[in-house]
């Protein structure tokens, strides 16, 4: 199931979560920084979560925030005093040198909202700042891909364990509203439901929340969740399977009342993958 670590909390709530990806994801790592952070032998992908300032990496200086993401080449060192975040670490040899080393989804006009995955409305707030596809964006990188996103009333889905992917939400803004819900896709899916107790579970998110979604593990965000949305590996096409026609029928064979069991609407008529 999700575990999840707060920024407040630092490296030492960081570590179940740090040790969970490196069983799941060999090569990988998850560590906390503050002020700065120099990368290993290995690329790193560095996520703002706390603080706003000067950002001087590779010798560029930029005002850097809430939201941003830094590419720092193997060894490199970032200086960010008075910053915070989360950085994951890919597997050696990764060449990520083709990526600029700011990322900054709210003022490079490279990044624009495109509707669709989480967040489908044709109003959404969604920037995809490195994906697997340059169809996408202008950024590709299949070891990790990330999206900056506020999620209404998103899929209920999950990862497949053999060819998926680990998700991890870092929470940057919630509304009184914001949920996000998880449970276990073999039990969901099964042919046979005959209680809905732990189908299901509802976390309130709080700013500064990072969330580990492990393979397996349905999950949706509702009501207003601003996140970074991080894939580790990259996103992999046909993985994301869709679960909402599974609850719609277990709530109806089982006669819930509305709401008993939350499922989207939308996507609720029959198989969703992507």
């Amino acid at each position: 199931m999700i575990q999840c670590a707060r920024s407040s909390d630092g490296a030492a709530g960081l570590a179940p979560i740090a040790l969970a990806l490196q069983s799941s994801a060999p090569g990988y790592g998850l560590a906390w920084w503050q002020d700065g952070l120099t990368a290993p032998d290995s690329t790193s992908i560095a996520f703002v979560q706390d603080g706003e300032g000067e950002g001087i990496l590779l010798g560029e200086t930029q005002t850097i925030a809430r939201g941003d993401v830094l590419v720092l080449p193997p060894g490199a060192e970032l200086n960010a005093n008075g910053l915070s975040g989360f950085c994951v670490s890919l597997p050696f040899g990764t060449d990520a040198s083709h990526l600029p080393g700011f990322l900054r989804p709210d003022q490079d006009p490279a990044f624009t909202d495109q509707p669709g995955g989480c967040a489908e409305e044709e109003s959404a707030y969604r920037r995809i700042l490195l994906t697997w596809d340059k169809a996408n964006g202008p950024h590709v990188l299949q070891a990790l891909n990330c999206h900056r996103v506020r999620m209404w009333d998103s899929l209920s889905h999950y990862h497949d364990f053999q060819n998926g992917f680990d998700e991890f939400y870092l929470v940057q803004g919630v509304e009184p509203d914001a949920k996000i819900w998880t449970g276990p896709a073999a039990a969901i899916c099964a042919e046979e439901v005959t209680a809905v107790d732990g189908l299901l579970r509802p976390t309130t998110p709080r700013v500064g929340d990072l969330i580990h979604i492990p393979r397996g593990t349905v999950h949706r965000a509702t009501g207003g969740v601003l996140a970074h949305v991080i894939t580790v590996p990259g996103f992999v096409p046909g993985a994301e399977i869709g679960v909402d026609h599974h609850l719609r029928r277990i709530s109806e064979r089982l006669g819930l009342p509305p709401g008993t069991l939350p499922y989207r609407e939308a996507s609720s008529d029959g198989p969703v993958v992507r």
